[in-house]
């Protein structure tokens, strides 16, 4: 069957994920066995009948034009709709409206598919649909949008480029749509608008026919290097059916025209070798290897599963092991590039250089003989899945964050913000806290940032800094409480609240393609010490007091600081509340910035018998950050994180606080407790991101989870232990009893939970399998899967920076919840263990 309709090839894309390959050509113009992605996909329209093609293009344009011309050599009509500015996926379709009419497709320039696009129009027309887009299953499906359908391909519901929390199936768009013109009367004219987060969504409202199609035939977005490769590969094997140039020499080996093969050489299957190339005497080059045109392979030079591009220069005894030598670019005689490595476009890697696997080296620079090149010229790494974790920016000191890293990392923060931008900085008591945040301001101050150092201090106070001095940011640097060698990045909002997710991407892209602000001499940001930051802070928190209540309580308390810098700060509160106080540990040690396991439960022991023994009414245990408070009662006994949540839900709002925020992960009790002291609660996702993103609404009285984030958002949209106590403090005062005997009152909880490791790749499996046999109940998909049925709940969620899945489960006893995570858990295992079966 022949297509008769028109498509329209969407061009745009700059790949900035895969610089400095399309440094100077857009990621359509790619070569995959040495034809261009944007040439395979007019050839796969071509083989449905499809010859009238509009190609929407804007990075780098006159690239593709000069390259396809008016597409006759291809045997198709090409035309072109050029953005003069970036329209977002539906604006720039949108723009080609005049020379589009009828039933149309939409497909990605830079995509490698074979898919049958005859059937998935036939499909398209017998389900009346407005829309049709093809789906996807995908292992990891982060990086595209999401889909959910009906049995019968209705769309149900949108999700775009998703973290772990929000998956709930792998099912993905491929960016590769049949349309109906009317759609197109949906699209505002003159402005960005994107088919899959603004479009589909608005069609779904109105409800309009739309449907997708899910393929099992081959696709892949080739975003960055490693799919680039693999690309590379599947068009040699013939797992993506795709037309290769030239003839073949040998089973698996093509090359083109003009071709000189020295007789010693040996070519090794699958392999492509472009024309006009040379390879030299003793040479071997595959298997899974490109070879470009115009290319040099000297003598006993070894090409093994990499690309080398078109007028590239291999020199005799060099080694290509999985990289990729961009065009034009030369390796000289005995280097080395190894895996998924990436050499740009007219750059020279000096004789005997080695290149180690991922690092990239940009467009025309040079790289001196015997170098041993572990990091790009530009440092872009892939040591993690993205810059920012579940703990800001984090990585073992001068291995992962390095005092280079940190200055990119303050240069990347600096461009997003405004020139003349003021940022508030602090640290713990570690050296290599102090290193780094020198580091990150410096990149600050490159960029025409003013950065306010606060030098050692608790991190809320830094927070409750930026939102009082009403700066644009801040940052923290700190020891991870995790792991000591592990340094921890966190920045934030002009509000103190960590940096949301969409800031949070627009620094890593500006991060990892090196895009920075460059400022002259005079614009260059200053560092300053502002005066009297602590003393603002401890206002700041005796203006939230019931002071009058404390006092009048005379209460009797001890405090451990945990040698944290909260010690700075802490006698200055606890002197103006009239209470008599017991400090234990009250100074900062640059050698025990954070607690390890064993040394809390020494230091909690110690707590429980100071209070026991002095007759003091409560006892805190100060995290040393500053964020998080353990408290004790008048017996000596830990109160556990969830009774506290529960014992300011129940205060706050009986003092007020007419809306509360607590994740999901929360026991329901938590929301009864809120909920009879008047309360209307609002869920959040399970990150502490989430959480004080929805503290920082103003109707939001109070927020918190039950790992001791505690938030009191007319103080700070962020938790702090200082303030936490405090509290307690006012708690107490005005319940007029012992803190035991509050917590006591309290209803029991019964939350079980689970981690089991789940392989990223599998993640997304996990994921739809848990959705499609959850038992009989209601499917909550704020963040993860949760199953709620009528007195227990089950909630999966995979772990956004680990390999990891996790569970919690309640019931109404603990033999319940027990069981509830069990089975979950154990649906997790079948799935995970089914899946490295088949791998």
């Amino acid at each position: 069957m022949s297509l008769n309709m028109q498509a329209v090839i969407m061009a745009g894309g700059e790949g900035s994920r895969l610089r400095p390959l399309t440094s100077n050509v857009p990621k359509p113009m790619l070569p995959v066995a040495n034809r261009p992605l944007m040439e395979h996909i007019i050839e796969l329209l071509r083989s449905h009948g499809v010859t009238d093609i509009t190609a929407t293009v804007q990075f780098l344009a006159s690239v593709i034009r000069n390259y396809f011309s008016d597409g006759s050599d291809l045997g198709v009509s090409l035309s072109y709709s050029t953005e003069d500015v970036p329209l977002g996926t539906a604006g720039s379709v949108l723009n080609a409206k005049e020379l589009l009419s009828g039933t149309f497709l939409v497909i990605s320039g830079d995509a490698l598919t074979d898919l049958d696009l005859t059937k998935v129009v036939e499909f398209h027309r017998s389900r009346d649909s407005a829309a049709t887009l093809v789906l996807k299953r995908m292992a990891d499906p982060l990086e595209f949008g999401i889909v959910m359908t009906a049995e019968d391909g209705r769309i149900e519901r949108f999700l775009e480029k998703p973290t772990w929390g929000q998956v709930f199936t792998d099912t993905i768009n491929t960016g590769i749509y049949v349309l109906e013109p009317e759609v197109l009367d949906m699209i505002p004219p003159d402005q960005p608008y994107d088919f899959s987060s603004e479009l589909f969504p608005l069609m779904l409202e109105k409800g309009l026919p739309l449907y997708g199609y899910i393929t099992d035939e081959y696709w892949t977005d080739v975003g960055n290097t490693e799919a680039y490769l693999q690309a590379q590969k599947d068009a040699l094997n013939g797992k993506v059916s795709v037309t290769l140039k030239g003839f073949e020499f040998a089973p698996g080996v093509n090359v083109g025209v003009d071709v000189e093969i020295d007789p010693t050489a040996r070519l090794l299957g699958p392999v492509v070798v472009g024309d006009n190339s040379r390879i030299g005497a003793g040479a071997s080059v595959g298997p899974q290897s490109v070879v470009g045109a115009n290319t040099i392979i000297a003598e006993d030079v070894r090409v093994i599963g990499g690309v080398v591009m078109d007028r590239a220069y291999v020199a005799p005894l060099a080694q290509v092991r999985g990289g990729i030598l961009g065009r034009g670019a030369s390796l000289d005689r005995g280097a080395i590039l190894e895996e998924e490595a990436v050499i740009g476009d007219e750059t020279t890697v000096g004789a005997g250089a080695i290149i180690k696997p991922r690092v990239k080296v940009y467009s025309a620079r040079t790289v001196e003989a015997g170098a041993i090149v572990t990091q790009s010229v530009v440092q872009e790494r892939r040591a993690a899945r993205s810059l920012f974790g579940s703990r800001g920016v984090s990585g073992m000191i001068n291995v992962g964050i390095t005092p280079q890293v940190a200055v990119r990392l303050g240069m990347a923060y600096g461009t997003v913000l405004k020139r003349g931008s003021v940022v508030v900085t602090g640290r713990d008591a570690s050296r290599a806290a102090r290193t780094i945040k020198r580091a990150i301001i410096a990149g600050l101050n490159s960029t025409g940032v003013t950065c306010r150092d606060l030098e050692l201090t608790p991190l809320p106070l830094t927070r409750f800094t930026v939102r009082s001095q009403q700066t644009s940011g801040g940052l923290n640097v700190r020891t991870s409480p995790g792991d000591p060698g592990v340094v921890e990045i966190r920045l934030f909002d002009s509000d103190g609240a960590d940096l949301s997710e969409a800031v949070q991407r627009k620094i890593e892209r500006v991060f990892f393609r090196e895009d920075y602000r460059v400022v002259g001499p005079s614009k260059l940001g200053e560092l300053e010490f502002p005066p009297h930051a602590p003393e603002q802070y401890v206002a700041g928190i005796l203006q939230t007091l019931d002071l009058e209540a404390i006092r009048n309580a005379s209460l009797k308390v001890v405090v451990d600081y945990a040698f944290g810098p909260s010690c700075l700060v802490g006698p200055s509160i606890m002197g103006r509340l009239g209470i008599d106080i017991l400090s234990v540990n009250a100074f900062t040690d640059e050698h025990r910035p954070v607690l390890e396991p064993d040394d809390y439960q020494v230091l909690l022991e110690d707590l429980r018998d100071h209070v026991m023994n002095s007759g003091s009414d409560l006892g805190v245990l100060l995290e040393p950050g500053g964020g998080a408070a353990t408290l004790v009662d008048e017996d000596g006994r830990e109160i556990d994180q969830e009774r506290v949540l529960m014992m300011f839900l129940k205060h706050e709002a009986e003092r007020g606080a007419e809306t509360v925020a607590i994740p999901v992960s929360c026991s329901s009790k938590c929301e009864e407790v809120a909920t009879a002291a008047g309360a209307d609660v609002k869920w959040t996702a399970t990150s502490l991101t989430s959480l004080m993103a929805r503290a920082g609404r103003p109707e939001i009285g109070f927020a918190g989870n039950a790992e001791g984030a505690i938030i009191f958002p007319g103080f700070l949209p962020a938790p702090d232990a200082l303030m936490t106590f405090a509290k307690a403090l006012e708690l107490v005062a005005t319940a007029g009893k012992p803190l035991g005997e509050i917590v006591d009152e309290l209803p029991d909880v019964h939350v079980a939970r689970r981690e089991v490791r789940t392989p990223w790749n599998q993640k997304g499996a996990v994921m739809r399998h848990v959705a499609s046999v959850a038992a009989p109940g209601r499917l909550v998909l704020l963040d993860g899967v949760k199953i709620v049925e009528e007195d227990r709940w089950a909630l999966v969620i995979p772990a956004p920076d680990e390999p990891l899945t996790r569970i919690w489960a309640e019931g109404p006893t603990e033999e319940d919840a027990d069981a509830l995570a069990e089975r979950y858990a154990t649906v997790v295992e079948e799935v995970v263990a089914e899946g490295t079966d088949q791998s």
